[in-house]
């Protein structure tokens, strides 16, 4: 039993480390550390001739606002220590971005690999008339969203599945986030963990006092950039990099890494992949055949966009980066957070850092409950008066604007643009809060623990105006 407890054991260290900086009792210390509910299921599915046995799990971590939001994963991986560690995870990622949610996750425990898509619908359809049953799921109650393993195909079946089971419920579409935009999708939405990576990191390296510390200029530009994983998050990540003005010097995958500390293309790597089935020989690159030599190549920026506990004890040491951007999930075992923390290594946590993806579920839940797509009231308003505008400086100063210049200020927002301006302003604030709390609490030893601060404070604070503890 205790082997099963690892990772969740790992987030409650790290819980109480930042918990010494609050005032609260004890007793709401222990109430918001805690999983408030766990569901464990097995339900049987007929899989070609043979009725197989399905082990699955959804884990609400935190009642102190509601509905409960976090992904569903399908991999073999998948286990209960699993789902609640990244179920308080979220309850605490959404309290840093001020997302009015409760932490949640869930998981099926297959690799997706080994069934056709029609036995993925009927495994997912019958996991989610489970979580129904047992009110589980809805829109003002647990809203799931994608995962590892799973995307917007999934999301459209658990939707369908919710609708059928709920007829006439006019917030149903709101049961679930992630879907394609012709289901009630947000645009924006698979590429918004990557950008919120890039908002981040890029509003991190603002700050002159850490800038200074580890000997870097301010800005993003001229940055040298690994990013580990080339998946929707690190491929989103990487591209909104290299956009921004940084040198993405070094790519890693599974089957080995690349490496020119001129930079590389992304999208060009990207293809080069497609097309060979590797990252590896791609032209001007130097070939790393060990992916983890990839990590500990020189740059000034390591994004771990892939897997879990890629740095270690083992590896920790080895790390030229300056700054780590966790856009995976817990990429850094607590002994590695240690060692990077007394090498001066600037560790961007991944509880804050990858609330890209919440963020965006969040305008799209809240699209779902209006019933009204963003920029759709307000777009040609605003361009016909900006229209106006430029009419009038064009009479006032005699000159024409040039078409193009024209048709930039003319603009008005649509629902991409008005979902990536709320995306960046989540980023900054949320930043600028955790480095507010450091400063605060100077003896707080890295960027994790200002964050579980901020979080505790504010999930804390919400539990005491609840009036749930005379």
């Amino acid at each position: 039993m205790a082997e099963e407890y690892k990772f969740f054991d790992a987030v409650c260290k790290s819980f109480d480390k930042a918990a010494k900086y609050t005032n609260f009792d004890q007793g709401i210390l222990e109430q918001i550390k805690q999983c408030n509910s766990v569901l464990r299921l097995h339900f049987p599915v007929k899989i070609g001739d043979k009725v197989e046995v399905i082990k699955a799990y959804r884990v609400q971590h935190s009642h102190h606002k509601l509905p409960c939001k976090g992904g569903i994963r399908f991999s073999e991986m998948v286990n209960l220590d699993e789902v609640m560690a990244l179920s308080a995870l979220m309850t605490y990622k959404c309290a840093i971005v001020n997302v009015p949610f409760g932490g949640a996750k869930g998981g099926i425990s297959i690799d997706p690999k080994k069934y056709s898509t029609y036995e993925l619908e009927k495994i997912t359809r019958r996991y989610t008339s489970e979580l129904i049953k047992k009110k589980f799921i809805g829109p003002g109650e647990d809203v799931p969203a994608p995962d590892y393993g799973t995307g917007e195909r999934e999301m459209s079946w658990i939707l369908d599945t919710y609708v059928t089971m709920n007829p006439g419920q006019v917030e149903a579409i709101g049961c679930v986030t992630g879907k394609p935009v012709t289901q009630g999708g947000v645009k924006g939405r698979r590429e918004a963990t990557g950008l919120g990576v890039f908002y981040g990191v890029r509003e991190v390296c603002k700050h002159e006092e850490q800038m200074k510390r580890l000997g870097l200029n301010t800005g993003i530009e001229g940055k040298k950039v690994i990013v580990q994983g080339l998946g929707n998050v690190g491929y989103h990540s990487a591209k909104f990099f290299q956009e921004g003005g940084a040198l993405v010097v070094g790519l890693i995958e599974y089957e080995g890494a690349i490496y020119n500390e001129k930079g590389l293309d992304v999208e060009a790597v990207f293809q080069h992949r497609k097309k060979t089935g590797s990252i590896l020989n791609f032209p001007g690159a130097k070939n790393f055949n060990k992916n983890t030599d990839g990590l500990e190549a020189p740059c000034d920026i390591l994004i771990p966009a892939a897997l879990e506990n890629v740095i270690n004890k083992d590896n920790a040491d080895k790390i030229q980066a300056k700054i780590i951007g966790e856009a995976a999930n817990g990429p850094l075992t607590p002994e590695a957070d240690d060692i990077l923390t007394k090498k001066g290594v600037l560790v961007v946590p991944d509880m804050y850092l990858n609330a890209g993806g919440v963020t965006v579920s969040y305008f799209e839940w809240l699209k779902n409950l209006s019933h009204v797509s963003y920029g759709r009231l307000e777009r040609r308003f605003m361009e016909n008066q900006n229209a106006n505008i430029v009419a009038q400086i064009e009479s006032m100063t005699g000159n024409t604007i040039k078409p193009e210049q024209k048709k930039i200020l003319v603009h008005g927002p649509d629902e991409i643009d008005l979902v990536r301006s709320g995306l960046e302003d989540t980023m900054i604030k949320a930043t600028n809060e955790i480095f507010a709390c450091w400063s605060k609490y100077p003896e707080i030893p890295n960027m994790r623990t200002a964050a579980f601060v901020v979080a505790i404070e504010k999930v804390g604070n919400s539990y005491l105006e609840l009036g749930i503890f005379p």
